[in-house]
């Protein structure tokens, strides 16, 4: 099976040895993406806002794969605080419809340049 890179400058520039995404068959592995605004690569500040820019960053990759956020079957997220796991929830609502994709939430210590949020997918195009 080919594989083939999935890159947008409409989300930020990979920031070490990896791609935005990569395409196997009709599945896309989605990179992390923290709240890094692409046109400045600068953190936004504020959980709300970076859950928002996270998922932002997530669709440009969707949408430069071919699909949408629709297609997501698998959302990985990583918090550093779990209090805001109900806002993440609120805004995950903003950008998706039922049938919702299978989910993980994960607590951890840090993440990348001091991001509260980051995301993680699998993406299956039809």
């Amino acid at each position: 099976m080919s594989k083939s890179v999935i890159s947008t400058d409409k989300a930020p520039a990979a920031i070490g040895t990896y791609s935005q995404a990569i395409k196997a068959g009709n599945t896309v592995y989605l990179s992390g993406q923290i709240p890094l605004d692409p046109a400045t690569m600068q953190l936004v500040e504020g959980f709300e806002a970076q859950a928002v820019q996270v998922f932002e960053n997530l669709k440009a990759v969707c949408e430069a794969a071919g699909g949408s956020l629709a297609d997501i079957a698998k959302l990985n997220i990583f918090l550093t605080d779990l209090a805001n796991f109900a806002t993440v929830n609120e805004v995950m609502g903003r950008y998706f419809q039922q049938p919702y994709p299978a989910r993980a939430a994960i607590g951890v210590a840090s993440l990348p340049r001091g991001a509260q949020v980051e995301m993680d997918g699998i993406l299956v195009l039809a």
